[in-house]
């Protein structure tokens, strides 16, 4: 059984830990460019597994498909609209003289309802098993280090020195640990729908992993090589956490 202990470590995994990337890239942009370029498609893969084989099989256990898949269109609804008003607002609120000082805004905010999001995935599915929970960070942490990556990147093109791009993001991360130690509370007393809250987190990483990271894939491949390691990536990351999925189960059911 999950406990706060399992919920506060990995949350902290999943967000804290992700700054990997973005360091590396304060040290070596290069090495970072190359991280990012390959853990994209292996967490693509990761999302769609996790989501598919693992979150919605064990939403689907203990409540409606219905109810979980009406959530899971909730879940991607709101992660639509959420994108288009932070575009809406920094498309009405930047002005001349303060461009970059909004964009560096929208950028951390976008940043840190994200790592809240992926508290609440993590936390809902460690509201499942400690198997599920281990498995969606694992998928939480890989997409994390790409994108950690990007934010680190604009930030640092937006002006703000190194020292202070290390600091807001560390601090953006922590959202994760907050929003999963918050979600867990109210979980763990009965207080919250947990197949409901399984769908709309399967929504959110369904929404990141279609919207964002493959097309992505898609717009970064070299148009004249016949072979490119990305879709091996991809596929990478879906066998990865299928491989997990069974292991941890089976540990489980011993255990």
């Amino acid at each position: 059984m999950a406990t706060y202990w399992h919920v506060i470590f990995y949350s902290m995994i999943g967000g804290v830990f992700s700054l990997l990337g973005g360091i590396l890239l304060l040290s070596r942009q290069k090495s970072a460019e190359v991280l990012a370029r390959y853990a994209t498609p292996f967490a693509a893969g990761a999302l769609l597994s996790a989501v598919f084989l693992d979150l919605l099989t064990d939403g689907l256990e203990v409540s409606s498909p219905e109810s979980v898949m009406w959530s899971v269109l909730v879940g991607i609804s709101i992660f639509f609209f959420l994108e288009r008003f932070l575009r809406w607002f920094h498309h009405h609120h930047a002005h001349a003289g303060d461009v970059i000082s909004h964009r560096v805004g929208m950028i951390v905010i976008g940043d840190t309802l994200h790592n809240a999001l992926d508290g609440v995935a993590i936390a809902a599915s460690f509201l499942i098993s400690v198997p599920t929970g281990i498995v969606t960070t694992i998928a939480v942490a890989a997409h994390e280090i790409p994108q950690e990556v990007g934010d680190f990147g604009l930030l640092l093109a937006r002006g703000m020195s190194r020292r202070a791009v290390l600091i807001v993001n560390f601090f953006s991360a922590l959202a994760t640990v907050l929003l999963a130690v918050i979600t867990f509370a109210l979980g763990s007393e009965q207080r919250l729908p947990i197949g409901i809250l399984i769908g709309l987190s399967a929504g959110f990483l369904l929404y990141i992993a279609m919207s964002d990271l493959i097309p992505g894939i898609h717009e970064s491949s070299p148009k004249k090589k016949l072979f490119d390691w990305r879709p091996v990536m991809f596929v990478l990351g879906i066998v990865t956490v299928a491989v997990s999925i069974q292991i941890a189960h089976r540990l489980t059911l011993v255990g």
